[in-house]
C-alpha cells in the first residue's frame, strides 16, 4: 500500500517530469503542499524528503526546496536492438566463465560483473546481525530450514512486496540462492527440454547460461533501451511460434536499465493471458530506480498466478547472503518440489540475519541512500565516457540500477577488447554474451558501481584509447 507522503512525492515528481517545475525552480513550501494536499507538515516534509534523498531536488538553508539542475548525457542513446525473431539454441555462455576467472586472477579494476563495492552496502550492519543471529539461534543454524524458506523472513518480503503493489502472505513465497536459482527453479517449473522461451534483447548473460543448460530455445525480442521491450514484436512472435514462458525484466532491466511503462506491464500481462505462457519476472533491480517512488511489478495485476515474480537482495543488502525469493503463483507446489529436491533448503543464518536487517526498520534509510549514491555513480561514468572515449561512442541512460550499456563505432570487436584490457589489469562484459546469438559485437557493459579513484579514471582513459584503436 502505497503511504500518502508517497503519493504526494509521486505527484511531484511527475510535475518536474512534465516541466511543471524546471531545473532551478523552487516548489511549493511545506505549508503549501499542507493545505494543497490536506496533510499535516510532518507528512509534507517526509514527501519532500523522499525527493530530495532520489535527487530530483536539493534543499536550500532558509530558502526551499529547489528542482536539481540535472544534465542531460552528452552521449547519444544506443537504438533499439533488432534481431530476427527466430528461435535458436542458445551456446557459448562457457565464454562468460572463462572471462570471469581470468578477472579473479590477475585481481583487474572490476568494470566487467554487476555487483556493487562493498562501500555501496551496510556491511557493519550485515556483521552484527549475522554474528548475533549465530549466538542467538544455535540451535536453528544446525539445522534446515523449510523449503519454502524462514517464515519470518517471507513474511518480511510479502510486507515489502505490498510497496510494489502486491498483495501476498508468507506463504505465497519461497527463499531461493539469489535470484539465479529462482529463475532457474521457474524456467523448470514451466518448460521442457526444447521449449521456447522469449527473452529481451539484449538480456543479462547469467539468464543466458539458465536457458542454455536446461536446453531451451530463446527467441530475442526487440528491446529499447527507454522504452523496454517490444510488445508488438513479442506478440508477432507468439503468432508464429509456440512460446512457453517470456523472461522479462521490467524495472531498471541489466544491462539496457530501462523502466517498462505501468500500461506495457498491463499490456505485457494481457498478451501472456491472450498466448498463454507463463510471465517470468526478474525485479532484482525493482528498489533500485532513481525516482522518488518504487515503480510497480507486472505481478500487481496477475489474478491468475501466471507470473512468476523473482528477485533478491543482492544489489541492495549484499550478494555474499545469496538471499532471493520467487512468489510463482499457480506454480507453487512445483516450485516447492523443485527447491526441495534441488538442495534442501537456503542457509539458516543467511535467511535470520536478513529477517532481522529488514525488520529493524532501517532498510528503508538504507535503500534511500544506495538509491542515491548509484545514481551518482552512472552520472559519473557517463561523464567519464564522454571524456574518455572516442567519438560516435553512445550509452544508455538508465532509469535505476548501476550498469552502462555502451555502443562502441562501427568496428569495434568487444571481444577483442575484453581480451585486451585484461591484459591491462581492467575487466569488462563485452557484448556478445548478452545475446543468445552473438549479437552486439561492438557494445560492451560497464558496471558503475565501484569505489571511484584515480585507479578507475586511469582504468578508464586506458580503455577509451584502446577502443580508438
Amino acid at each position: 500500500m502505497t503511504l500518502l507522503y508517497q503519493e504526494i512525492a509521486e505527484h511531484l515528481d511527475n510535475a518536474i517530469a512534465q516541466g511543471v517545475y524546471r531545473p532551478g525552480e523552487r516548489l511549493p513550501s511545506v505549508r503549501q503542499l499542507g493545505e494543497q494536499h490536506r496533510v499535516s507538515p510532518a507528512t509534507a516534509v517526509q514527501a519532500l524528503r523522499l525527493l530530495e534523498d532520489s535527487g530530483r531536488i536539493a534543499a536550500r538553508p532558509r530558502s526551499g526546496y529547489y528542482v536539481t539542475l540535472r544534465r542531460e548525457s552528452v552521449l547519444p542513446e544506443p537504438a533499439s536492438s533488432a534481431p530476427l525473431l527466430q528461435p535458436t539454441p542458445v551456446s557459448g555462455q562457457a565464454l562468460v566463465l572463462q572471462l570471469a576467472k581470468a578477472a579473479a586472477e590477475r585481481r583487474s579494476v572490476p568494470l566487467g560483473a554487476a555487483v556493487p563495492a562493498p562501500s555501496f552496502l551496510p556491511t557493519l550492519k550485515i556483521e552484527r546481525a549475522l554474528a548475533g543471529c549465530a549466538r542467538r539461534h544455535r540451535q536453528r543454524i544446525a539445522g534446515y530450514e523449510f523449503a519454502l524458506g524462514n517464515p519470518e523472513l517471507r513474511r518480511q518480503i510479502a510486507r515489502r512486496m505490498s510497496e510494489a503493489g502486491c498483495t501476498l502472505s508468507a506463504d505465497d513465497i519461497v527463499i531461493t540462492n539469489g535470484c539465479q536459482e529462482a529463475i532457474a527453479l521457474a524456467l523448470r517449473a514451466v518448460t521442457e527440454p526444447g521449449d521456447i522461451v522469449a527473452i529481451e534483447s539484449p538480456i543479462f548473460y547469467g539468464q543466458l547460461q539458465v536457458i542454455e543448460s536446461l536446453g531451451l530455445k530463446a527467441i530475442e525480442i526487440p528491446t529499447h533501451p527507454r522504452d523496454g521491450l517490444s510488445l508488438a514484436a513479442l506478440e508477432l512472435a507468439c503468432e508464429q511460434w509456440p512460446v512457453k514462458a517470456c523472461l522479462v525484466v521490467p524495472n531498471f532491466s541489466n544491462p539496457l536499465g530501462y523502466l517498462m511503462s505501468e500500461a506495457g506491464k498491463r499490456e505485457l500481462l494481457a498478451l501472456a493471458k491472450r498466448h498463454d505462457f507463463a510471465l517470468i519476472e526478474d525485479d532484482v533491480y525493482g528498489d533500485l530506480g532513481f525516482a522518488a517512488s518504487r515503480p510497480p511489478v507486472v505481478k500487481a495485476w496477475d489474478e491468475e498466478g501466471r507470473v512468476l515474480h523473482c528477485s533478491s537482495f543482492s544489489k541492495s543488502l549484499s550478494p555474499g547472503l545469496r538471499i532471493g525469493w520467487i512468489a510463482p503463483g499457480r506454480y507453487l507446489q512445483r516450485i516447492e518440489y523443485l527447491k526441495y529436491v534441488a538442495n534442501l533448503a537456503s542457509p539458516s543464518l543467511s535467511q535470520i540475519a536478513t529477517a532481522e536487517i529488514l525488520a529493524d526498520g532501517g532498510f528503508e534509510r538504507h535503500l534511500r541512500q544506495i538509491r542515491r549514491r548509484y545514481a551518482e555513480a552512472v552520472k559519473r561514468m557517463t561523464d567519464a565516457v564522454a571524456r574518455h572515449f572516442p567519438d560516435g561512442t553512445k550509452s544508455t541512460q538508465p532509469a535505476g540500477g548501476f550498469v552502462l550499456w555502451l555502443e562502441l563505432p562501427d568496428g569495434s570487436d568487444a571481444l577483442a577488447l575484453a581480451q585486451r584490457a585484461l591484459l591491462e589489469g581492467i575487466s569488462i562484459a563485452p557484448g556478445p554474451i548478452f545475446s543468445a546469438t552473438g549479437k552486439y559485437r561492438n557494445f560492451i557493459r560497464l558496471n558503475c558501481a565501484c569505489d571511484w579513484d584515480r585507479n578507475v579514471e586511469r582504468a578508464l582513459e586506458k580503455l577509451g584509447r584502446l577502443a580508438a584503436g
